[in-house]
């Protein structure tokens, strides 16, 4: 390589280091308003849970939002779903485990809900909002009150299980591409 291409090469990488360096600095609001919601990755303050939004393919839906909620470093996998509610007007969210596939009974439903109850989008100001669609910037934190108390007290819970309780307020993490 001769000196002009040590050179660009040299430029390239204080470049990326630079880039990197800004996005580290960067505050979660102004990453997460890069993001979609349909996209956007969460974490609990422990780093024990991660929450990843997918978005929804089909016009048919009744669900707003679709996620994944794992219990790191266990083989627990979630099943989540937002929807919009009325009178009064909330994002009701539920999270689900080992349902069974097909047509099932509302007492097959009941025994694989892990937690239901209304999920809230809080922003830097610590204001609570109802969680806006796919398409919208992703919100900085994510709210299921009683998510960790209803974990707790679930199938999910137990010998090699879960074992770490998740706080009810999870913080964007990244964006799925």
């Amino acid at each position: 390589m001769n000196e002009r291409g040590g050179a660009m090469l040299t430029k390239r990488k204080g470049a990326v280091a630079m880039m990197i360096a800004a996005l580290a600095c960067a505050p979660a609001s102004v990453i997460a308003a890069e993001c979609r919601q349909a996209n956007a990755i969460y974490a609990d303050r422990d780093g024990a849970y991660e929450l990843r939004f997918s978005p929804i393919t089909s016009e048919a839906a009744t669900s707003s939002h679709r996620f994944k909620l794992s219990a790191l470093k266990t083989p627990v996998v979630m099943d989540g779903y937002v929807m919009p509610s009325d009178d009064p007007e909330r994002t009701m969210g539920m999270v689900l485990f080992n349902c069974p596939d097909g047509d099932v009974t509302g007492a097959d439903l009941d025994a694989c809900t892990v937690w239901q109850g209304f999920v809230y989008r809080a922003g830097a100001d610590g204001r609570l909002d109802n969680l806006q669609s796919g398409n919208s910037p992703a919100a900085e934190k994510i709210v299921f009150p009683g998510l960790g108390p209803a974990i707790r007290q679930s199938s999910v819970w137990g010998d090699g299980k879960a074992k770490v309780a998740p706080w009810d307020v999870l913080d964007f993490k990244g964006c799925a591409q």
